[in-house]
């Protein structure tokens, strides 16, 4: 395991090709203002888990070999491990509030899937389960960082525009050499794209169209020819009073730009194989051990967001009233809702062909469809406790000046002090008013993608029989 400063150190050194409000960045990304803050939080995370009080938590040894490695890297084969899985990701989780889509467990989680299933993809070619077996390997020994981009641009989802070649926009294969694969083309939506020291790409949308498009391989960030295109950061001002949250955890989002990137072969792990593909869910539970990841961060997150609205109807002496007795319900609702979701995947676990103990997908599939549907609600909730309070929220800066004692006198709170007041105020702000709560929204609503897709795929895949045929069977006895 590494700590947070060789983290940032290995960063700063990639000189990875990062662009940012049309320039390009040069120096060390760990001192740019876009994301200093959100190296610094994941240096953290590194840091804990080196700390000799939680080692037994977030490491573990192979039975070969007296080496630790992070938990997110184990295969877990029994109920205990995935409790302690549980029990980690939620640790680390709740340092970032629950806020860090793309805190590194979640691509390591995916990963070690795919390492353990490598004989699903030496199926096609010996060399390729090779490949993904030595990929997790060095990965799980460097404690590399990871981000991914498994989605198409939006500019045209018609059928025809992946026979296209005169326009290239979604990220495609247009040669092959004995080196390897040259890719050109985009792919998005890159969170800490350029801030990790690899890239891991999977089949989009497509591929079953033009193999061209059929490709999984993983490599470092510096490639040449590879470029992260960021969109602005939403975290305006390095203050952690004025943006407690996006000072800390803004993680920026990039297009990835492949300008002729050769992908050796020792690389690539899946190519042109649509059985391959289309087994690969069933036979890593790559989807499943995602979902759990996700769900473990949005419990935390539902967790401090009872929190928050918890002080705030403190500061200001609301809890009294039925209506916000309503609204706090309806967030403990939503927190053991998904809670329960969670333990139940854990507890009928199964293991697969390759010895992982994979979460059960339903009640996973379940949650990853209830939380985006009643994320908004719960920012609502805050917009509608908070009131006038999420507007009147002076700076830092304001707290310093000749203003003092008439903020001091009209914006305190019932209990606490107006520059405290303000503060927690300011924290749910960032969360459900700000540029970076916006987009947080945005993150839940479509992280596992189209809601509506996915409920059509919940259903099809949901094996109804036992309930329809406990009906017929109700009915039937009615006739005798």
């Amino acid at each position: 395991m590494i700590n947070g400063e060789e983290y940032i150190e290995r960063i700063d050194a990639l000189q990875n090709e990062v662009w940012i409000e049309g320039g390009k960045c040069s120096g060390k990304l760990s001192e740019l203002a876009p994301f200093k803050g959100i190296i610094k939080s994941k240096a953290v995370l590194y840091d804990y888990q080196c700390q000799p009080e939680n080692q037994k938590l977030f490491q573990y040894s192979t039975p070969d070999r007296k080496v630790d490695y992070g938990f997110s890297y184990h295969q877990p084969t029994t109920v205990e491990d995935l409790t302690k899985r549980r029990l980690a990701t939620q640790e680390w989780a709740r340092l970032s509030a629950g806020l860090m889509g793309r805190s590194p467990d979640y691509m390591n989680t995916l990963l070690m899937t795919l390492g353990m299933a490598a004989p699903h993809f030496a199926q096609d070619q010996k060399a390729f389960g090779d490949n993904i077996k030595r990929l997790y390997e060095k990965a799980r020994a460097e404690d590399l960082s990871i981000t991914h981009t498994f989605i198409n641009p939006q500019v045209n989802r018609s059928v025809g525009q992946y026979f296209d070649d005169t326009n290239v926009t979604a990220a495609k294969v247009i040669e092959e050499n004995k080196e390897g694969i040259v890719i050109q083309g985009a792919r998005l939506l890159a969170t800490q794209g350029g801030l990790t020291d690899e890239l891991l790409v999977l089949p989009a949308g497509g591929y079953t169209l033009d193999d061209s498009y059929l490709f999984g391989f993983m490599i470092p960030s510096d490639t040449k020819g590879l470029k992260f295109l960021c969109r602005e950061s939403f975290c305006y001002r390095d203050s952690r009073f004025d943006h407690p949250l996006a000072s800390q955890f803004e993680e920026i989002d990039s297009i990835v730009v492949f300008d002729h990137v050769l992908v050796p072969w020792e690389c690539v792990f899946l190519y042109k194989n649509v059985k391959i593909v289309g087994d690969m869910e069933e036979a890593t539970g790559m989807y499943a051990f995602l979902q759990f990841q996700s769900v473990c961060r949005q419990v935390v997150k539902v967790e401090y967001i009872l929190g928050l609205c918890e002080l705030m109807g403190e500061a200001i002496q609301i809890q009294e009233y039925e209506h916000i007795k309503l609204k706090m319900s309806e967030i403990i609702t939503t927190l053991e809702i998904m809670k329960a979701l969670l333990i139940a995947s854990e507890v009928n676990s199964q293991a697969n062909q390759y010895g992982t103990l994979v979460p059960e997908s339903q009640p996973l599939k379940a949650a990853i469809q209830y939380f985006p549907s009643v994320y908004p609600r719960l920012i609502e909730i805050i917009q509608l406790l908070g009131a006038s309070g999420l507007i009147s929220i002076p700076t830092e800066k304001d707290f310093d000046s000749d203003i003092q004692e008439d903020l001091a006198r009209y914006l305190q709170g019932a209990n606490i002090n107006a520059k405290e007041r303000v503060q927690l105020f300011r924290m749910a702000w960032d969360l459900g008013m700000s540029a970076f709560g916006s987009r947080q929204t945005q993150f839940e609503r479509f992280f596992f993608g189209d809601p509506i897709r996915l409920s059509a795929i919940h259903y099809n895949r949901y094996y109804t029989q036992p309930y329809v045929d406990m009906v017929q069977a109700f009915l039937n006895n009615l006739e005798k």
